[in-house]
């Protein structure tokens, strides 16, 4: 066979003077030069043995469990949270029946940003994004009738986390479960907040103390609880490409496994819990190359770099989420096939969980027949395809292989930049990944404008489209989440709720590990705006910087 120089230079050269190529942008999402043909002389270097490997071993490229899609799908966990606890209650309890096999918890703003409902800050927001939760008595609605020793429950939490997850580990303990069976994951990635979604309290230095707090005391009291999924999500929703949604990802990992050792933790006793949470993208081939390049990049640096012995510290497991961001308002249904093609993508990258998003979900909170429809479109993935039946299909395309190294090459390229600038925590004062972020959604967005990027509905194929009924929350949810929280502040023990909110404040101070506090105040039903202003006394609100 000729060379690849000699078969483009001939052959390929004299088939597009025929038939020039389309004027497209050959490149993939994150900038990423795409040639018309690859052939091995394009994974020069490259050895099957150290970079692909077997699934279930290290580096884990090929995916962290030995039989894979095989023996156990991927758990279908749709994000849901809306209103009140008991609508987003009833919710979780169609999903189930519809057959999902885990649950994702959307909080709403208040929630997230640590206020009460009846917070004046809270005002129109109440329920708006995700479930309102201020203290236990909601937290033990929100899960009525379901076994958290059965039910899996993801958290996508941060400022408050430790409190949210002391309530959830709380509600089980009043139900009679034993904490060492209860599994789920925390979000509690607060160095994603600084970097991209801004909904942070207080400033990074205790904020990650905080997480930390939640790697040593997580495995001595719940080890089934993942109590962090490292979120390169929403750094993705915020612009950025799919390489530094990598890298940025990554980055903060290692940030916090190095906090924890500083702290004095073994790597092998908390590292096996860490979890991540990615996006999938439109760019298929992209986001299969960024998973499997993911798991490598994650097994190299724990085992080569932190010294991590226990194989399951190497492994990189995570959840995945179809982009939200790539939803359109113009035809909405179109989104449909956007959501299958990137759940695929997922599936092939080999993600341990999956969502896939909503049609609607660019219009307002997805309808109930919506959510169904988008967790079918996971069973006929599962059950209908086909992809499921062997391990890592794609493993040996010269182009799949080539963009995996890329992939990696370029993130290691943005570590080296990270370390220049003093690490994570220097770079988010710096306004480095802002600034990074910010010019790669502006590229993206300047294609789209000048239809170097085509985006079905939106700049190409452009017609009227039919409405599509959507999700209103209950105005009524003020009313009931404040009538929960006088009867709370009504009938609780206030003598069991200043203790709780003296200890927890006395540990802030200290710099003593906040979650037996924080147990102890979701126990005594303190509500999620009385422990956070405790912390906000003690620790001071983080003013982000002007980038100019």
């Amino acid at each position: 066979m000729k060379p690849k120089d000699a078969w483009l230079a001939e052959e390929y050269a004299a088939a597009t003077a025929r038939f020039p190529e389309r004027d497209a942008m050959f490149e993939t999402l994150s900038g990423i030069p795409v040639e018309p043909l690859y052939t091995e002389e394009d994974l020069e270097g490259f050895d099957p043995a150290t970079d692909l490997g077997y699934p279930g071993s290290f580096p884990y490229t090929r995916g962290v469990q030995t039989t894979m899609y095989r023996g156990k799908l991927w758990t279908m966990r749709m994000f849901a949270g809306f209103g009140t606890a008991e609508q987003t209650n009833e919710r979780f309890h169609k999903l189930l029946q519809a057959g999902q096999t885990g649950l994702s918890t959307a909080f709403d703003l208040p929630t997230l940003m640590g206020y009460d409902s009846d917070h004046p800050m809270a005002q129109g927001e109440v329920g708006k994004c995700g479930v309102a939760v201020a203290s236990l008595a909601d937290m033990e609605v929100l899960f009525d009738g379901i076994d958290p020793e059965r039910i899996t429950t993801s958290m996508t939490i941060n400022s408050p986390a430790n409190a949210i997850w002391a309530m959830y580990l709380a509600m089980a303990e009043r139900k009679g479960a034993d904490l060492a069976k209860v599994g789920g994951t925390l979000q509690n990635d607060i160095l994603k907040e600084f970097i991209a979604q801004k909904e942070y309290i207080f400033p990074p230095e205790p904020s990650v103390k905080l997480v930390i707090d939640t790697f040593e005391w997580g495995p001595q009291v719940a080890p089934r609880f993942n109590f962090i999924s490292v979120s390169g999500y929403h750094i993705r929703e915020a612009g950025s490409t799919a390489v530094q949604e990598l890298a940025f990802t990554l980055a903060d990992g290692i940030h916090y496994v190095r906090k924890a050792i500083e702290r004095g933790l073994d790597v092998d006793e908390f590292a096996p819990r860490v979890s991540f949470f990615f996006n999938v993208h439109n760019d298929f081939f992209e986001e299969i190359a960024k998973f499997r390049a993911a798991r490598r990049i994650w097994a190299r640096q724990m085992k080569d770099v932190f010294g991590a012995k226990d194989p399951r510290s190497w492994m990189l497991r995570t959840h995945a989420q179809t982009a939200g961001v790539s939803l359109t308002a113009q035809q909405p249904l179109v989104n449909m096939a956007r959501v299958a093609i990137q759940a695929l993508a997922g599936v092939l990258g080999g993600t341990n969980s999956l969502h896939t998003d909503s049609y609607d979900e660019a219009l307002a909170l997805p309808t109930e027949e919506a959510a169904t429809l988008a967790l079918r479109t996971q069973q006929v993935v599962a059950y209908e395809s086909g992809v499921t039946n062997t391990i890592d299909p794609l493993a040996g395309s010269y182009y799949l292989e080539h963009l995996t190294n890329e992939m990696e090459r370029r993130t290691l390229d943005y570590f080296r930049q990270i370390d220049d600038l003093g690490g994570v925590e220097a770079g988010i004062e710096a306004g480095f990944f802002a600034r990074e972020i910010g010019d790669a959604s502006w590229r993206q967005q300047r294609a789209i404008d000048e239809k170097r990027r085509l985006v079905v509905g939106v700049n190409a194929f452009e017609q009227d489209h039919p409405e599509v009924p959507i999700q209103l929350v209950d105005p009524e949810v003020v009313r009931v989440q404040k009538e929960r929280l006088e009867r709370v502040r009504r009938e609780r023990d206030p003598q069991a709720v200043e203790r709780a909110l003296t200890s927890l404040r006395e540990a802030a101070k200290r710099g003593s590990n906040t979650m037996p506090a924080f147990m102890e105040c979701a126990h005594a039903f303190c509500t999620l705006g009385e422990q956070m202003d405790v912390l906000r006394e003690v620790y001071g609100v983080y003013q982000e910087p002007v980038l100019i």
